[in-house]
């Protein structure tokens, strides 16, 4: 039986350090709040500005379901608005203390090396088979 990555690694590694992976990402990410913020452009709301290209290329992709043209401003108006949903986001961190946000990211960093040291071949386990 071959172990993580189909190598002579540890399975057991693998499991620990994605279970630490997992633990530590959880924790860090209930430490984090998620709040948007308005569309501006050089102070004007801009919200209604991104959907002209989608609403433009939507009426010409019903008046003509081959128009290359319309299916391209649809697919850059859902772009647009997609990266400016991401880009007004506000992302906090909560206030915790050091400790537990070394703890946190100690966990993400220790899963990570497990996880990575499991998949390589184990020179032990290969002299242990001759």
């Amino acid at each position: 039986m071959r172990g993580a990555g189909g190598t002579s690694g540890g399975l057991g590694e693998f499991l620990f350090g994605l279970g630490l992976m997992v633990a530590g990402g959880y924790l860090l990410m209930e430490q984090v709040t998620v709040a948007s913020g308005g569309w501006s452009l050089w102070g004007y709301d801009a919200f209604g500005l991104s959907l002209l290209p989608f609403l433009i290329g939507l009426g010409l992709v019903f008046y003509n379901g081959k128009s290359m043209l319309g299916w391209s401003l649809v697919a850059a108006g859902i772009v647009i608005i997609l990266a400016g949903v991401i880009a007004n986001l506000r992302v906090y961190f909560a206030s915790t203390s050091l400790y537990n946000t070394l703890v946190m990211l100690g966990m993400i960093a220790i899963g990570i090396g497990l996880v990575a040291r499991s998949v390589r071949e184990h020179e032990q386990a290969e002299k242990k088979l001759e």
